[in-house]
Formats: C-alpha cells, sequence, structure tokens
C-alpha cells in the first residue's frame, strides 16, 4: 500500500510538471492533486474505521525534534493519557530521554530536503517545498489511522496543506499549533515586500483556516487569529515541565566539573587547588567526605540561551558586558562574570568570531551546546538569565524565559510587544530597551554580590513563592478538554 501511494504521488507530481511546461495555466495544471485527492477521499469514505485509530495521534514538526520542546512535550502528554504517538520531524539533535524511553511514542525521521539547487532563488524554493510535500505525504499515509494530527506552526509550508490533506484522507482532527507566523520569519532576512514572504503569509492565512483546532502561544496571537484570519484558537501557554527547577550544589558541582574537562572557563585557577579537593570555577567538593561548598569569591554565573537567529542580537548583550567591564575596573563590590550562551544556530559562528576578538579580564563567555539533560541542571544554576529574544510577530514569548522561571532563575528581557504576558518588571525581573540599560541593571543587580537582601535574591524569592504551574497541568486544563469533546 505504501508503495502504490509512493508512486501514485511520483506520477501526480509529473503529470502537474508536465502540464506547467506545457503551458497550462496553474489551475489546469493542478487538475491531477484535485482528481487523486477526491480519489482519496472516496476509497476512504468507503473504508472501515480502524476503531483502534481512536489511541492514536501524530505528533509534526517540519524542524529538528530536539530543539523542538513543547512538541516533544505535547507527545509525553498524550502518551500520558494512553495514545499511541507517532512523532515525525528531523533527527539532527537527540530529543530528551524521556520521549526516547516511551514506549508509546515511535519517532519517525523525515529528511531536510535542499530541492534543485541551480536557477533563481524563486525556483530553488519551490523545488525545495514540493519536494518535502511530497515525502511528508508519503510518510503521513504510511501511517495507522490516527485519531489527531497536531502540527507545529511554524515552519508551516508546505506542511499545513499536506497535514490537512493526509487527516482528511485517514480521517483525522487536524490541530495546529501557533508559535508564531512562518511569513514574519522570512520577512526578517527577506523582506516583507518579497513576492516569497508575501506567497507564505497568503498560504499560511488560507490553509491556515482549515485546521479543526487551534492553539496558540499568548493572548496577543489568539487575538491576533481572530481578528486578522478569522482562526478561533486555544491559548495554551509555555509552562515548565517538573525537570526545570533549583539545581542542589551537588549536581551543580558534577555538572561544572564535567564542563571543566571540555571549557577551560569552569576550570579553577591552578593557584586555587587543594589537597583532598576537587575543585571548579563555582564549587568545591571534599574528596573524603563527599561535601560540597561554594567557592569563595565565585563569579557570577549568568545565562543565556538561543538559536543564534535573526530575531535575538546579541551584539546587545556583547556591549553591555563591555560596560561592565569597566564597571568592575571602577568599582570592588562587582563580581566577574562567566557569560554562557547556549545553543545552535546559523549566526553562531558570526558572534564566536566577535567573542574571540574581545579582550577582557573580568568577563569570560562560554557558548557551549548541552545535551537536554543537562540544559535544566545548568539553568538551576546559575544567577541571573538574560533574553534577548525580539520575536519577529511581536506575538509569540521566549521559551527559554519559562524555564528559566521554572528554575526560580531572575531574568533581563529585552523589551518588545506582548513580554508582559511573562515578564512582570520589578517582580520576577527586570525589561530593557538596549545595551546601556542592561548594563546598568546587571551593575544594580550584581551590586555586592552574593547578597541576600539585594534585588537578585528578591526576585528569586519571588519566584518560589509564585508557585507557577506546570506543563502538564496547564495541558490537562486547555488540550485534554478539546480532546475529549472530539471524542464525545
Amino acid at each position: 500500500m505504501a508503495d502504490a501511494n509512493a508512486a501514485v504521488l511520483l506520477v501526480t507530481a509529473s503529470l502537474v510538471l508536465l502540464g506547467l511546461l506545457a503551458g497550462l495555466s496553474l489551475p489546469w495544471a493542478l487538475l491531477p492533486v484535485a482528481v487523486v485527492a477526491f480519489i482519496f477521499v472516496l476509497a476512504r469514505s468507503l473504508k472501515a474505521r480502524d476503531e483502534s485509530a481512536q489511541q492514536n495521534a501524530c505528533v509534526l514538526v517540519l524542524g529538528d525534534l530536539g530543539r523542538s520542546p513543547r512538541m516533544q512535550y505535547h507527545a509525553l502528554s498524550l502518551s500520558r493519557h494512553g495514545y499511541n504517538v507517532t512523532l515525525i520531524g528531523f533527527l539532527g539533535t537527540k530529543p530528551h530521554q524521556d520521549v526516547l524511553e516511551d514506549d508509546r511514542i515511535d519517532i519517525i525521521p523525515i529528511s531536510e530536503l535542499k530541492g534543485i539547487q541551480v536557477g533563481p532563488k524563486i525556483f530553488r524554493y519551490a523545488s525545495k517545498v514540493i519536494l518535502q510535500a511530497l515525502q511528508l505525504l508519503n510518510v503521513l499515509l504510511k501511517m495507522e489511522d490516527q485519531a489527531y494530527i497536531l502540527m507545529q506552526n511554524p515552519p508551516g509550508l508546505p506542511g499545513i496543506a499536506v497535514a490537512w490533506l493526509a487527516s482528511r484522507l485517514c480521517g483525522a482532527q487536524f490541530v495546529i499549533d501557533w508559535h508564531n507566523y512562518g511569513y514574519s520569519i522570512m520577512a526578517l532576512t527577506l523582506g516583507e515586500k518579497h513576492l516569497i514572504v508575501k506567497v507564505a503569509k497568503w498560504y499560511e492565512k488560507f490553509f491556515g483556516r482549515f485546521s479543526d483546532y487551534n492553539l496558540c502561544v499568548t493572548n496577543a496571537m489568539r487575538h491576533d487569529l481572530q481578528k486578522n484570519w478569522n482562526i478561533r484558537a486555544t491559548t495554551l501557554y509555555d509552562k515548565p515541565p517538573s525537570i526545570f527547577r533549583e539545581t542542589p550544589l551537588k549536581l551543580q558541582h558534577e555538572l561544572f566539573y564535567r564542563l571543566a574537562s571540555v571549557y577551560p572557563q569552569f576550570r579553577a585557577c591552578p593557584e586555587n587547588s587543594k589537597q583532598n579537593a576537587e575543585l571548579t570555577k563555582f564549587t568545591e567538593r571534599n574528596t573524603k567526605t563527599g561535601g560540597v561548598t561554594t567557592v569563595a569569591g565565585r563569579p557570577a554565573l549568568l545565562l543565556s540561551s538561543t538559536s543564534w537567529t535573526e530575531d535575538e542580537d546579541f551584539s546587545v548583550l556583547l556591549k553591555a558586558l563591555e560596560d561592565y567591564e569597566g564597571f568592575v575596573e571602577e568599582e570592588r563590590n562587582l563580581p566577574s562574570l562567566l557569560c554562557v550562551i547556549t545553543g545552535k544556530g546559523p549566526l553562531k559562528e558570526h558572534y564566536k568570531k566577535i567573542i574571540d576578538s574581545k579582550d577582557f579580564k573580568h568577563v569570560q563567555i562560554c557558548t557551549p551546546w548541552l545535551e537536554a539533560e543537562d540544559y535544566p541542571v545548568l539553568l538551576g544554576s546559575a544567577d541571573l538569565g538574560v533574553c534577548l529574544h525580539t520575536s519577529s510577530s511581536g506575538l509569540d514569548l521566549p521559551m527559554k524565559v519559562v524555564d528559566m522561571f521554572g528554575c526560580c532563575l531572575p531574568v533581563c528581557a529585552i523589551d518588545f510587544q506582548c513580554l508582559d504576558e511573562l515578564v512582570k518588571h520589578e517582580e520576577n525581573g527586570l525589561i530593557f530597551k538596549d545595551s546601556s540599560e542592561l548594563s546598568l541593571q546587571l551593575k544594580m543587580l550584581f551590586s555586592d554580590f552574593p547578597n541576600e537582601q539585594g534585588k537578585l535574591s528578591l526576585f528569586r524569592q519571588n519566584l518560589r513563592e509564585n508557585g507557577q504551574q506546570r506543563w502538564d497541568e496547564n495541558w490537562d486544563h486547555n488540550v485534554l478538554p478539546l480532546l475529549k469533546e472530539h471524542c464525545d
């Protein structure tokens, strides 16, 4: 059956291309697609639906699964409620161990196809979209019948149309989880008036209305979807799972010691070595008793996480660190800083060259890639988080801040529309507009560090007392009722 589906797809695509080459208009060239879709729908309507499909759910992301935590959380939540989950996406980065070890979750990898690499840019992009569409439709049609196909957007081109078609063919409910608008991310590099951006916006708006249910990450996005696109959505805020929490000192030392074997920024100064002691820049373990203590006069640990994309300008942080370096030279009550920036992305090498050119004495910068299990441990060990996410649409919120708050880690975040849905200025962190404002915030927060009476400690205490909702509770409250509504 799977081979037959693949053959039909190949023949259909060939007929479309031949029609275009023969000079047919686009509607006539796409006629074979309409005919094949009609035949598939008719065939499915005559086929008895497998009752076991009610407990099957597909979670789909046209991106790296390991760097798509929210979709991994969806898969785990569905599994927790008895669903057999098919998780589809690129296998660039290892998913979380909980996903890999879950017997109810089956991962199906897809390839990140490049398309034709010659010719005009729009032609190359179109060939990539067509190949991805054919690959994705083939994978979706090979699956067992599903009750739900839950897809992340962005990226949604060509996934939204393909997933909708597959859901109609297998009788599934099609759910889109709106994280942002894909066209707005394209506009960062291509410009809003570029033809590809205009087509992407039309595509997202047109096919997005075909979904049966919609989730989104902020109330601002929910209102925008309803007002401008006539799409009704349920707000499902990002919430940290239970793995994000403050890290005990012993676990901090174990992580720092492992990182020190790879990254010299975590190593203790040689002149500080002691007998019967295992040292890092931040912690000390007595090898006889096993007790762990904090190193006196340690630097402050500043943490930021990024995908190294255009919507995060790290020159803002680097300029603030330059200013902070000057503050430390002038004042004695400020600590040295170790700034850790985690993540992978297209602009990482660009910023690494800038970082390597800096000649700091009191500030060190480290750019590691962490395993999924180590990331929450490092967050729970840090003193302050920094977020430079600005949102291409102004309607999504940075998940990294959600994770930081789960670890009771105060945050300095750059200002943008709807950020106040998450960061409360002077309550759980601070909001800044530029590098000079950020540098002054760093100076104020780290004054007399570590200061139990300072604002940094106050923000952390506020986060502890907040008792924020976790992912499982949030999902059960907002998503589970939609599934039960369909079953009823």
